[in-house]
């Protein structure tokens, strides 16, 4: 039984079998000021997985998801029992078309967990019902489970790895939920990783050649594109190289990396994460986009990074092969999940861009 108290709800599970048995009483409520060390205590309550933080911090988390300037505690939901937090979930949207200012229209379930000791998969599932209703009370006419490009401003550096990857195949609490939702898997991220000691770059003639007509740039911490690349990137260090043509002065490839702090930390090697990788259309198939990521490679190992990981759809066998050729193996998979229009009360259609790296 569900009923409404102002911002908050209860949630009432009254028991079948036996008749004594005690009842279990849920109110969800909105994300306070005060909520920070113990969502921090939930965190570090789930299961050991490669792609999720841990040990996390109320700091941390105030860093890559409460002190954003988009951050609405409305979207943030605590369930507890006796006033102690037990779970919560998370929803949010992504940018408009020019990326100044929110599009409520397309929205996520960026994150959901519950204390461990609380498996409950009913509170689960009325914590993923609680976030559907938020994102369709802000005009959400599609909705999506997972963090994924444009809908990528939340956890990064805590969750996935060099982006975020929609739902880690391993997070089988909201992967569930959204199956048993109603929700269908509109698509899978493949993780990669390229072990830079072991890394060797080509030296062909083709290489030989790009290296006499063009020169490697590089651009430590580029500005901004747009509000919400500010939104997404503003807190991070990242690292910029193009591929300029010497005669023209035409940049023909591009691509950046960053440290991937501190999730990296628990992984106990120095990660770069690379992102945004671009070739020219003139310019493909001409081993610029090899040339150029082998130059950036040699500079980062010379800097002591040791692994550098990439993210990319697993439909894409154009920049899997291209991974493969620089020797990246996959090493875990996302899924992003998306619920059908006709299960949000017959709200029109839309898209969405699911594209994350190449």
């Amino acid at each position: 039984m569900l009923a409404r108290l102002g911002s908050s709800a209860i949630i009432e599970r009254l028991p079948t079998c036996p008749p004594a048995a005690k009842i279990d009483v849920f109110r969800f409520r909105p994300f306070r000021n005060t909520d920070p060390p113990q969502i921090a205590e939930i965190w570090r309550s789930q299961p050991p997985q490669r792609g999720i933080l841990q040990p996390v911090s109320a700091p941390l988390l105030e860093h890559a998801v409460f002190s954003k300037m988009h951050f609405d505690r409305q979207g943030l939901i605590v369930a507890t029992r006796d006033d102690v937090p037990v779970g919560f979930v998370h929803a949010g949207f992504g940018p408009n078309d020019d990326g100044q200012a929110l599009d409520t229209s397309l929205g996520t379930t960026y994150m959901l967990m519950l204390r461990s000791g609380h498996e409950d998969l009913a509170l689960a599932d009325d914590l993923l019902a609680a976030s559907e209703e938020y994102l369709r009370g802000r005009g959400a006419t599609v909705i999506y489970a997972g963090g994924i490009k444009p809908l990528n401003s939340f956890y990064l550096g805590l969750y996935g790895g060099s982006e975020i990857p929609g739902v880690l195949q391993s997070n089988t609490l909201l992967c569930e939920a959204c199956i048993r939702a109603g929700y269908s898997q509109s698509a899978q991220v493949s993780i990669l990783q390229c072990d830079l000691v072991r890394f060797r770059p080509s030296v062909s003639r083709k290489v030989r050649q790009l290296r006499r007509g063009m020169t490697v740039g590089e651009t430590l911490d580029p500005p901004a594109e747009n509000w919400w690349d500010a939104c997404v990137w503003g807190s991070q260090l990242r690292d910029h190289f193009q591929l300029t043509e010497k005669s023209s002065q035409r940049i023909v490839a591009t691509t950046s990396f960053w440290d991937v702090q501190p999730l990296s930390a628990c992984w106990g090697v120095c990660t770069a994460g690379m992102c945004d990788l671009y070739v020219d259309p003139e310019w493909r198939r001409q081993g610029c986009g090899s040339y150029l990521v082998g130059e950036a490679f040699r500079l980062l190992r010379r800097r002591g990074v040791g692994t550098v990981e990439a993210q990319t759809m697993s439909t894409n066998e154009a920049a899997l092969a291209f991974y493969e050729r620089l020797g990246f193996v996959e090493v875990d998979y996302g899924l992003v999940f998306r619920k059908e229009a006709t299960a949000l009360n017959g709200s029109a259609e839309s898209t969405i861009i699911t594209a994350s790296s190449s």
